[in-house]
């Protein structure tokens, strides 16, 4: 009896060790992932000329709002904000739309051209004709400067068709078979049986999306770098950037005389700065879709 007392007590000490090592694990490994973030926080709202000293980390030190104030003064900005939400709105709904179409289609055994058009699909995952041949296609489909250069070249992307497919032939034949013996015909069993049943794997694949035409600037460089109602924060960040990293002169210059020097900012700082603003929607938007993002990605691996 003392024995298996003590048993219960050395098995409780191990797991007492088991959780403390868990969590200090977990916590370091948190703060190892955040920490760059909040870095970039605290130098955001920091002093631009006092963060040139060093010593920023998790909190600012000379508290400003100079930096946030600088980059949406440019007014581009705004429009580049109003362009990519569009952009990531309507090509992530229309994106998921007809990737889940194809995926519906591929997945149905009855398709005759099912692995032909796979194969063709994962083809376009390693090769691809090239920049000048895209050019040439856009500028041929009369797509250069157009808002649609940036929704339509992406529609489907066949990483996402693959997961998509692989999530639908996991659904119960069964339920397809009775609604069609009750009369549905397939766009009634997409749109009302395959998409409420593909919701974690649509948000999923929605997030993938989301952040790629979010992220997206160098297809504005390309196809519409001279139209200012059509670019998008990305690439008017970048742009503010480069122009800040070679305007230097005025920083040293106002260092040097001492005048108006807290209200000047740095390379440093406005890549801080833009790097919250780039980040916080797409940060904001994560929390809603993560509890379906582990699902998703589990029932939608390839089998």
């Amino acid at each position: 009896m003392r024995a298996k007392k003590r048993k219960n007590l050395l098995r409780t000490r191990e797991d007492v060790i088991f959780d403390t090592c868990n969590i200090t694990f977990m916590i370091l490994l948190s703060v190892i992932m955040l920490y760059p973030f909040l870095n970039q926080i605290a130098l955001s709202l920091n002093s631009a000329t006092d963060s040139v000293k060093g010593g920023i980390y998790l909190w600012p030190r000379e508290f400003t709002w100079r930096n946030y104030e600088y980059v949406f003064s440019q007014a581009s900005i705004v429009q580049g904000i109003i362009v990519s939400v569009a952009r990531t709105i309507i090509g992530t709904a229309i994106g998921i739309l007809c990737t889940a179409m194809v995926a519906y289609a591929i997945a149905q055994e009855k398709f005759v051209f099912k692995k032909s058009i796979t194969i063709i699909f994962i083809m376009t995952m390693y090769f691809n004709g090239g920049l000048i041949p895209t050019y040439l296609l856009m500028r041929d489909l009369h797509l250069i400067g157009t808002f649609w250069v940036y929704i339509i070249p992406g529609l489907i992307s066949a990483f996402n068709l693959i997961i998509m497919r692989s999530f639908i032939e996991g659904i119960p034949k069964s339920i397809f078979e009775q609604a069609r013996i009750d009369g549905a015909g397939d766009f009634r069993v997409f749109f009302q049986i395959v998409l409420p049943l593909s919701l974690p794997v649509l948000a999923t694949v929605s997030l993938f999306v989301a952040v790629g035409q979010w992220n997206q600037w160098f297809d504005v460089f390309l196809y519409n770098s001279s139209n200012e109602s059509l670019t998008t924060l990305q690439y008017e960040l970048m742009k503010v950037l480069q122009n800040t990293a070679t305007s230097n002169g005025d920083w040293n210059s106002a260092q040097a005389s001492g005048e108006h020097a807290a209200n000047t900012v740095t390379p440093k700082s406005i890549q801080a700065t833009m790097t919250i603003v780039a980040s916080l929607p797409i940060i904001c938007v994560y929390p809603f879709l993560q509890k379906y993002f582990v699902k998703g990605m589990t029932l939608g691996a390839v089998k």
